[in-house]
């Protein structure tokens, strides 16, 4: 099944929606060049950043030399690629607009890089519009001083709805407004990942209540995944962990679904040996209550899966959510609103929780009576959840 993002994916001016002041400055910006010769546009992930520049590229019926700055290992491979591109002009198009995506990817790869797209944009006879997640890091102030910058704003939360039950229309699927809500407010903006959170409740089947606050942890985990698997290992990969406050189990998960988008035969086996090490000494932590082992286990999935690769992979990967995280969600929200509501009740008839959670459904009618509720006063999440069942 094709993802909703391509098949939504903006194609036309009137299409792009909450970006009106960016939209008017890229457009500006094309048709007073060369007055300014590159644009940097700056805005978090799942913005539209790199969709706006391909919706104007065609609305113009201007080619598009599309290049992404994390596939080149060093300045040399970039300017092998990138000079040509930047001198000759379009065979069939009467324009032409080089498009370098993910521009503060390069500085991980080769800092040289940097400097060479700042040679480059002087020789350039075409305009050139790079993107940037953070164009304001220390490390991307050359470019700053070469380019203009405009800053992309997160979509409205009521954009975005908007723009999602129009997709549920097209797609004759159905999603609870407070459901809907979780999920806008917690992707804060990233309507990429609104659109992607969406299509994967709808796939579950599940219309339950989700708890969809992980969308922080999310792009941590992006982070630590590439540097894992994209750098070289070092000490520094011990603490990886640290910087996200997603257990283990789910960081397991994380990396066990994205290992082959990277690696490939031998480094394929010794990665996938190495996460199973590391499940074996979660296994005894569980088992035994081993606690020291948990460093083992770190290090088998952060060091160790590292340093099973040949070499450095420069490139741009897209990393995805494992459906297995969303099930756990749905799971997890379920049981922590019986959870909640079986230990109020122990508490009034001082029963033990463990035993509540066992004859729920035989207490169930007794839970759904109002002025039970009351008494135990129950929130509207738990109530909401009495109702359901």
């Amino acid at each position: 099944m094709k993802n909703w993002t391509e098949i939504y994916r903006p194609k036309k001016l009137e299409d792009i929606r909450g970006q009106d002041l960016a939209l008017a400055h890229v457009k500006k910006f094309l048709k007073e060049f060369p007055k300014k010769k590159a644009l940097l546009l700056n805005g978090p992930p799942g913005v539209g950043k790199t969709t706006l520049v391909q919706v104007i590229a065609n609305s113009m019926e201007a080619e598009i030399f599309e290049i992404n700055a994390s596939d080149f290992r060093n300045k040399d491979s970039l300017n092998e690629r990138l000079k040509p591109a930047l001198e000759q002009a379009s065979l069939v198009h009467k324009s032409k607009i080089i498009l370098v995506d993910e521009v503060d990817g390069i500085s991980a790869v080769d800092r040289g890089g940097l400097t060479e797209i700042v040679k480059l944009i002087e020789l350039s006879n075409f305009p050139i519009i790079a993107t940037a997640n953070n164009a304001w890091a220390r490390k991307l102030a050359p470019l700053r001083k070469a380019m203009q910058t405009i800053d992309l704003k997160s979509i409205e939360d009521s954009i975005a709805k908007t723009l999602i039950l129009e997709i549920l229309a097209k797609e004759n699927k159905k999603l609870k407004p407070e459901l809907l809500d979780k999920i806008v407010k917690s992707a804060r903006g990233d309507m990429r990942a609104i659109i992607n959170d969406v299509q994967s409740v709808s796939l579950l089947g599940e219309n339950e209540d989700v708890e969809m606050n992980e969308r922080n942890k999310e792009t941590d985990i992006f982070h630590i995944l590439k540097q894992v698997f994209q750098e070289k290992a070092d000490e520094s990969m011990l603490s990886l962990f640290d910087k996200t406050d997603m257990p283990l189990e789910e960081i397991a998960l994380w990396i066990e679904d994205n290992i082959p988008l990277v690696y490939q035969r031998e480094e394929l086996a010794k990665a996938y040996e190495r996460l199973s090490r590391a499940d074996i000494f979660k296994g005894r932590i569980y088992k035994q209550q081993y606690w020291r082992f948990m460093v083992y286990q770190n290090i088998l999935m952060s060091y160790g899966i590292a340093q099973a690769k040949n070499y450095n992979k420069a490139g741009f990967f897209k990393y995805k959510k494992p459906d297995r995280v969303l099930k756990i969600w749905l799971s997890n929200q379920k049981n922590e609103k019986k959870k909640s509501i079986s230990e109020k009740y122990s508490n009034k008839v001082h029963v033990g929780t463990k035993r509540i959670m066992q004859d729920f459904k035989i207490i169930l009618p007794i839970l759904k009576n109002p002025t039970v509720q009351k008494e135990l006063r129950l929130d509207e999440e738990e109530i909401a959840y009495l109702s359901r069942n």
